[in-house]
């Protein structure tokens, strides 16, 4: 029996989402989910093995018009998303407007990758609604299946699954068969970090922060983790570490019990919070912290 591996990568709207439908397809909670637009920043991989296949799921920041260099990186993972795939989850839902990058769906039109066209959160419109959806999504992609979906019910997520098994070309795997990601375990640590602060700060701040793991220590039976949390401002700051730093102890603490449970094993963590004047705009610092330029 022949093997079939490739890449099933994942683009659209900030919002959508897409980070909920790949930890999904993947069975494991690997991509942040808030309701708040930029969550996901990084490509992230999610790889689903099976004796004659290797599915490499790949979650992509939300398509965006660029205000800073952060925005940009992010930008360019979409880019190259849409040239190395093999297929493209393209997902949509029912209340975004439909022509919102409309030069993206043009590329779409011109490619020969296969595209499953996926409109999620169909529990929350009319069957009358979303019957006149697919039919407008077809004329725009008339190449693609428009596909129903829910994904925090999980509906459709199986016959994705199967479509995609079907589609996916003949090739040894990519990565070793017990691989479940590209990243390690230190990206982890810095997202549910941030998924904290995405979850419990509002405005600018969840925006202008930046999480670094300066140390991943296991000692005996205890990982001691110290994590540095940038932000562009003082005031910023101090809005992050909160009074007598109640702000700060909260994210450490549910933080924590994530990473233990994450990791399977007991944490000690450190956060400490710096200031870094405009990094979104800076290359070097952007390099320094893991974006691609």
């Amino acid at each position: 029996m022949q093997h079939k591996s490739g890449f099933v990568n994942i683009i659209g709207n900030p919002n959508v989402g897409k980070s909920t439908l790949m930890n999904n397809l993947v069975g494991e909670k690997l991509s942040v989910i808030t309701s708040k637009s930029q969550t996901t920043r990084h490509r992230l991989l999610g790889i689903v093995n099976g004796d004659d296949f290797q599915i490499i799921y790949s979650d992509t920041p939300g398509i965006l018009i660029p205000k800073y260099k952060m925005h940009e990186a992010m930008l360019s993972y979409v880019n190259t998303a849409i040239d190395d795939a093999d297929i493209i989850l393209y997902v949509t839902d029912v209340v975004e407007e439909i022509e919102k990058n409309k030069s993206y769906l043009e590329r779409l039109q011109k490619i020969d990758t296969p595209v499953l066209l996926l409109i999620n959160k169909i529990d929350l419109s009319s069957q009358e609604k979303i019957e006149e959806l697919s039919q407008r999504w077809q004329k725009i992609l008339p190449k693609s299946e428009v596909i129903l979906v829910s994904a925090k019910a999980n509906f459709n997520i199986k016959y994705i699954f199967d479509k995609i098994i079907k589609l996916l070309p003949e090739h040894e795997p990519y990565f070793p068969k017990d691989t479940l990601t590209d990243k390690p375990s230190r990206f982890f640590v810095s997202e549910i970090i941030r998924e904290k602060i995405l979850i419990h700060y509002q405005k600018e701040i969840p925006y202008s922060v930046e999480i670094v793991v300066e140390e991943f220590k296991e000692i005996k039976d205890i990982i001691h983790i110290s994590v540095v949390i940038y932000v562009e401002r003082d005031s910023q700051k101090g809005i992050l570490i909160g009074h007598k730093g109640a702000g700060l102890k909260r994210i450490g603490t549910e933080a924590r019990k994530d990473i233990q449970s994450f990791l399977g094993k007991q944490i000690f963590l450190q956060t400490f919070v710096k200031v870094s004047p405009d990094w979104r705009d800076n290359q070097k610092i952007l390099k320094n912290f893991g974006y691609e330029l």
